[in-house]
């Protein structure tokens, strides 16, 4: 396995996590969402427009040569604010992108562990999540104590406990 860190993300990674919002739309092979469109979705926009918000957390996996890999954060969203995970206010909602050549290394559960440490020191209870049916990565949610609590179509709403 390749070496990698983990950072805490500043408000200076907008542009990369704009990237792993594009990488998280394009997860399935054969499929290819372009930034444009998938920047221009009012939902995938919410997930770092205005990043970094004073209520936003997130890292960042860097490699060897400190270049940004994968990231994840979370974001508070109130009711009326599209999100495709949203479960309550005060839940905030995960997003995680991984560049696919370090897709299945451990990048994507390290992140996820960090991030979840971090909200748990910032006090929050639950993280919820939405993940597209078949997206492979449900599996590593699973494992992570993420279970669905919303199936819709084409995609579920995940939640872990923190406490």
């Amino acid at each position: 396995m390749a070496a990698f860190t983990i950072r805490p993300a500043t408000s200076s990674d907008g542009v990369f996590l704009a990237d792993m919002v594009v990488e998280a739309a394009n997860w399935r092979d054969g499929i290819n969402r372009p930034r444009p469109t998938v920047l221009a979705d009012p939902v995938y926009k919410n997930y770092i427009s205005g990043w970094q918000r004073p209520s936003d957390s997130g890292v960042v996996a860097v490699d060897e040569d400190a270049r940004p890999i994968g990231a994840a954060w979370y974001r508070l969203f109130p009711q009326n604010v599209q999100a495709h995970g949203f479960v309550a206010t005060g839940v905030p909602e995960l997003i995680i992108g991984v560049r696919p050549l370090w897709r299945a290394q451990g990048v994507g559960r390290a992140l996820m562990e960090e991030l979840m440490d971090a909200a748990r020191r910032a006090g929050f209870a639950r993280l919820a999540l939405s993940v597209e049916h078949g997206n492979y990565a449900t599996a590593l949610y699973r494992s992570e104590g993420f279970s669905v609590v919303e199936s819709r179509v084409g995609r579920d709403t995940m939640v872990r406990r923190l406490v």
